[in-house]
């Protein structure tokens, strides 16, 4: 299936600054103005501190795998030529509390493990989004 027919993704007020800088394939995650910590996802409000104010920082765009599945259902007629795909859950490399969702890219299930490390890649679907993947690396 062409990424063109999946469901896209809806930005909110919070996440409309990362899905932007992600269409210009860049990782971003919100650092408090308060406190300093990083956070994802976007949130108007800084679970540590409660500080409202905060700021864009590039993410180093790389992590480890924490947790996936691989789907082997078809739930969407339009994706089942893909099945079965892994969906993995990445620790980000900048925080251990920076947890990150996409899929898995340029490798088959079977390679992945705990603590796999993995690289962010940016999926172009149209001219409106942008998806990020993961790869082995």
């Amino acid at each position: 299936m062409s990424l063109r027919q999946r469901p896209r993704p809806q930005a909110d007020r919070d996440s409309a600054p990362w899905w932007e800088a992600v269409r210009r394939h860049e990782l971003l995650l919100q650092r408090c103005a308060g406190c300093g910590t990083l956070r994802f996802p976007p949130r108007a409000v800084c679970n540590r501190c409660r500080s409202l104010e905060y700021a864009w920082t590039p993410a180093a765009g790389t992590g480890r795998v924490y947790s996936w599945i691989v789907n082997h259902q078809v739930f969407l007629p339009s994706m089942a030529d893909e099945v079965p795909f892994a969906v993995l859950l990445v620790r980000l490399d900048d925080g251990d509390d920076l947890l990150m969702y996409g899929n898995l890219v340029d490798a088959a299930p079977d390679v992945l493990r705990p603590g796999l490390p993995v690289e962010a890649v940016f999926a172009d679907v149209d001219d409106e989004t942008t998806l990020v993947q993961w790869r082995p690396r």
